[in-house]
Formats: C-alpha cells, sequence, structure tokens
C-alpha cells in the first residue's frame, strides 16, 4: 500500500494544489489529511473547495475544532477567526464536526493529529524549552497509550520527522503543507521551524509490520499565500510563510 501523507494545510491552497498535482503523479492507493485544515489569513475556502474536489481520508485538528467550537469572546478577540468564519460558511462548518479525531485505517495503521489521546500533544517533539527537542522512546512509547499499529501517522508540529521505536512502530509526521514555521505560546511560549518555505508531505509505503517512508518538499508560489496574509493584517503569517521561520 501507498500512502500520501497531508497534514497543516492551514487554508493554504496555493501550497495544497501543488502538492496534490505532486501526488497524483505518485500512483498511491490512498490520500490523508492529518488535521488543521482551514485554520489560518489565506483561502479558507478555496482550500476546502479544492479538497472536496478530491477523494481524501481526513481527521480533525485541535485547530479545526477551534473554528467550530468558536463563539462570543473567541470570536469578537480574533480578527483571523472573525475572516475564517465569515469566509467559509456553513457547509465548511458542519463537514469539520463530522470529522474523526483519530482514525484505526487498517489493523496495521493509525491516524492522529497530536496523540492517539489528545490533538493538543505533539507526538514526536517536546518544545517546552522553546524549541523542539526528540523526545525519550519512553515518552513516545507512553504517549502512544499501547496503540499497537506498526505504522502511526500524525501532525501538529509542522516538522518533517520519522522515528521507529523500541519496538518497531514508525511514527511519521509529513510536515505542513501550508505553514512551514509558527510561533505559539501555549502551553509554553515556542518556535517550530523548518527552514524552507516548500510545501511538505510525505509517502509511505509497505505493509504489516514493513514500512518505507520518503519526504517530499515541494516548490510553489509562495507570493500569493503572503499577499494574502499580508491582506489580512498578518505580517507574522507572511515571514512563516516566505521564509520557513518564526524568528524575525
Amino acid at each position: 500500500m501507498r500512502i500520501a501523507l497531508l497534514s497543516d494545510i492551514h487554508s493554504n491552497v496555493y501550497a495544497l494544489d501543488a502538492v496534490l498535482h505532486d501526488v497524483f503523479r505518485e500512483n498511491v492507493d490512498v490520500v490523508v489529511n492529518l488535521g488543521d485544515i482551514l485554520y489560518g489569513p489565506i483561502e479558507p475556502r478555496a482550500t476546502f473547495d479544492l479538497l472536496m474536489e478530491n477523494e481524501i481520508v481526513t481527521i480533525c485538528g485541535n485547530q479545526d475544532r477551534q473554528i467550530f467550537e468558536a463563539q462570543g469572546e473567541d470570536i469578537s478577540s480574533n480578527p483571523t477567526t472573525q475572516f475564517i468564519l465569515n469566509d467559509l460558511g456553513s457547509a465548511p462548518l458542519e463537514w469539520m464536526r463530522t470529522l474523526p479525531p483519530v482514525l484505526q485505517f487498517t489493523d496495521d495503521v493509525f491516524f492522529c493529529h497530536g496523540t492517539p489521546e489528545s490533538d493538543l500533544i505533539y507526538l514526536l517533539e517536546d518544545a517546552s524549552s522553546g524549541k523542539p527537542e526528540l523526545r525519550s522512546d519512553a515518552e513516545i512509547l507512553s504517549l502512544l497509550s499501547g496503540n499497537p499499529s506498526h505504522l502511526i501517522c500524525c501532525g501538529h508540529t509542522h516538522l518533517a520527522r520519522s522515528v521507529l521505536t523500541s519496538n518497531n512502530q514508525l511514527i511519521v509526521n509529513p510536515g505542513s503543507v501550508g505553514l512551514p514555521a509558527y510561533q505559539d505560546d501555549e502551553p509554553w511560549i515556542h518556535m517550530m521551524q523548518s527552514y524552507s518555505y516548500h510545501a511538505f508531505y510525505a509517502i509511505a509505503e509497505g505493509e504489516g509490520n514493513s514500512w518505507n517512508v520518503s519526504f517530499k518538499r515541494i516548490d510553489y508560489n509562495r507570493r500569493e499565500a503572503v499577499d494574502a496574509a499580508l491582506k489580512r493584517n498578518r505580517t507574522d503569517w507572511a515571514r512563516f510563510l516566505y521564509t520557513g521561520r518564526a524568528a524575525v
């Protein structure tokens, strides 16, 4: 089986379009979207429309929940959320509400956004120091909460990485399609940086307990995404998109 793994699109339809063009040349059996899909100051509705044109297995991310759970103060205090809700309309919100938080795709393959138990926790990295550091094998196994799948695919950190645990489980994070860097202040101030503006995805190939993974870095016209972010007064996102760096 050949699985194309996409994650963290974050409303960047320009990056998504370039990635899908590459994916469909790869003769994959299934395309999977690991969440955090429409949150962002770029093109939420256009991103949704492009996804609906294609057959893609999709799960929900934490910032997908942030959109459809937003109300009151969450909306009034966040111009980006206001823009997203106005741009999307009702159909994408209803679609996101139907998405599962995790998916046991086969006996051997499992999909989650963060960890099997939480869409807010990074599975492979600890960023409490302000920058990502690979977790120990014991920490990763603990966060898997006993899930026995041989291939576990996650997103959330925007960092492309694969780790083989001591019990021969392959964990793959394909990186971010649409946002190659960011800074967050929850649960601690930290930065995630790919150091490249490219759109990232991965292909996992195999079956049972034998899997290979290849990472893809796709060029696209980032100027359109940057201009959209600037139009929404998100100079921070414009920097992330143009440079792949969170630091000034």
